[in-house]
């Protein structure tokens, strides 16, 4: 074969490496878009966020924007930072985006780097009719809840919205918390400009939840400002560094309710409550787990607040639930969670199943009125653990011609065929019979003890049962460990041990491996001590899956037959 010469060789290697970085940069170049904010007020802005890791240098195309946008205040910004060994340019864009109109509008995507970005959603409400109090002051702060007359416990969103007409070069901004209620600030700061009045405001936007933690009047104090204003032209003249920027919002009061006395307990005031299931299994078969997934979506509360996800009991059907995973935000500072669990359902038997839904009670604040919200039942037909489905239930008309039948007697004298199977079966009884007077016999007169292989049989004791093999401990011992519960498994263990163990203690002590000790005292810590039920189930799998491990000790392997004479003779 001739070879390839030098200068193909390097050019073939150079095009492959261009490609994978290609490759590479190709998955690192899928650009991000956010917004500040999902919902505004008419006349005011948000700020879209635009974030690649292309090297193109080009960027956004804000052309589609037109339609439904002005486009203002484009920013940008570059840096590099080394990720997975490499050195990666992230470029970061930001436009002010002024709505053309009301009504829930749509950012659409844009192409920056050769790539396009996810389109958004932005709900514009229309103009307040009520301007601020202050507005057309040089600086003034608001402040609201968005909800005056809250209960007891209810999650309620807190504003500061502080209004400069004025460039301001440095101040703070603080918010003292209220006696009575928890107080805590959330999410970062919104910026955008509005118009009032006929002036243009920069506005610096601020969330908080509030949580009364009793009854009556809660008064939260006024937010302050203390800043400077950049300096004007005399200003620089003189060595000034500007005006000096004072404000403060005035106190409001929270007419705070109890808790109704028709109130669900346990307590839980809330927006909305929804839940669904994620998933749920189709089918159900003997000793297999299926997964059923229940998720909870609240609008107004906090992980913390809700009741945690429970499954009623399912007849026939064990139920080992998985830790709870939440996922929670903050909209217009109001909390919201959804909770996801996932649960195996293992059932014991075959037949029907049901599950009763889930149901969760809860207090509308919107309404005043209690609600519950419920999943629908599910019912399942449990099939065997081979897949077949489970026999049908019997019919009177079936009962009826099944008692007609059910004497063996009757059987034969309405079968003639019968009477022959009835002989052979005396026969068989009679053989059997011969068999064990023969045995017996032989027990009370043994043969004289041999030498050398011929002796080996003896070992195990004459007329001894053969040793169940292996195999089929292993196989009875796994279908225990899959769809037993753990006192089923406890007593499988021991009947193996020879003798039989009194309890799992002296299991425990009986036993070689130490992984089947362990998986044993974490199955005793789940039955007793409130532990983990899937874990130890799985650990014990892992143990056993070869079956049991004794400890190197001398057994004797007892006759099954009774001695005839008392020992010593």
């Amino acid at each position: 074969m001739p070879r390839m010469p030098s200068f193909h060789v390097r050019t073939a290697a150079a095009l492959a490496l261009w490609l994978l970085c290609a490759v590479s940069f190709g998955a690192m170049a899928q650009p991000r878009a956010w917004l500040d904010r999902d919902s505004m007020n008419a006349g005011e802005t948000v700020t879209l966020n635009i974030e690649t890791t292309s090297l193109s240098g080009a960027g956004p195309d804000y052309a589609p924007l037109a339609k439904d946008f002005e486009v203002s205040n484009n920013t940008s910004r570059r840096s590099f930072e080394r990720s997975n060994g490499q050195f990666v340019t992230r470029s970061l864009y930001g436009v002010a985006l002024r709505p053309r109109r009301d009504g829930r509008l749509t950012v659409p995507a844009l192409s920056v780097g050769g790539e396009r970005t996810s389109p958004l959603t932005l709900v514009v409400a229309p103009v307040a009719a009520r301007a601020p109090a202050r507005a057309g002051d040089d600086v003034f702060i608001e402040s609201e809840a968005d909800d005056a007359d809250p209960y007891v416990q209810q999650a309620v969103g807190w504003v500061v919205r502080l209004y400069s007409a004025v460039p301001i070069v440095a101040g703070q901004l603080d918010q003292p918390a209220p006696e009575g209620a928890s107080f805590q600030r959330v999410g970062d700061d919104a910026q955008y400009s509005r118009e009032l009045g006929g002036r243009r405001y920069n506005v610096v936007e601020r969330r908080y939840l509030l949580v009364p933690e009793r009854s009556g009047e809660v008064t939260v104090p006024g937010a302050r400002f203390e800043g400077r204003g950049a300096p004007s032209f005399f200003d620089d003249m003189f060595g000034s560094n500007g005006d000096s920027l004072r404000t403060a919002a005035a106190a409001k009061r929270l007419q705070v309710r109890a808790m109704p006395a028709n109130a669900p307990q346990p307590w839980l005031p809330l927006r909305d409550l929804q839940l669904r299931y994620q998933s749920a299994p189709q089918d159900l078969r003997a000793g297999s787990a299926a997964t059923l997934t229940i998720e909870a979506s609240a609008d107004g509360a906090t992980a913390a607040q809700l009741p945690e996800l429970q499954l009623p009991p399912i007849d026939g059907v064990q139920v080992f639930a998985e830790p709870l995973q939440s996922d929670e935000n903050f909209v217009n500072g109001r909390p919201r969670v959804k909770l996801t669990r996932k649960f195996s359902l293992v059932p014991s038997r075959t037949g029907d199943a049901r599950l009763d839904g889930l149901r969760l009670s809860w207090w509308d604040v919107g309404s005043g009125t209690a609600r519950t919200a419920q999943l629908p039942a599910l019912s399942w037909k449990i099939a065997a653990a081979d897949g077949s489905k489970p026999a049908p239930l019997p019919t009177p008309a079936a009962d009826a011609k099944a008692a007609s039948t059910a004497s063996p007697i009757a059987a034969i004298a309405q079968d003639p065929a019968a009477r022959w199977w009835a002989l052979a079966a005396l026969v068989f009884a009679a053989l059997w019979l011969a068999t064990l007077v023969w045995a017996l016999q032989r027990r009370a007169h043994p043969a004289p003890a041999r030498t050398g292989a011929a002796a080996l049989p003896a070992a195990t004791g004459e007329g001894a049962a053969p040793p169940i093999p292996s195999s089929g401990r292993r196989g009875s011992l796994k279908q225990v460990l899959d769809s037993g519960d753990f006192g089923e498994v406890a007593a499988a263990l021991c009947a193996l041990a020879q003798p039989p163990a009194a309890d799992v203690d002296e299991l425990i002590q009986r036993l070689d491996d130490p992984a089947q000790r362990a998986a044993l005292q974490a199955m005793q810590r789940a039955r007793w001590a409130g532990g983990d039920g899937p874990a130890a189930r799985a650990q014990l799998r892992a143990a056993f899956a070869q079956g049991p491990r004794w400890r190197a000790t001398a057994t004797h392997l007892a006759s099954p037959l009774p001695p005839l004479y008392p020992p010593g003779r």
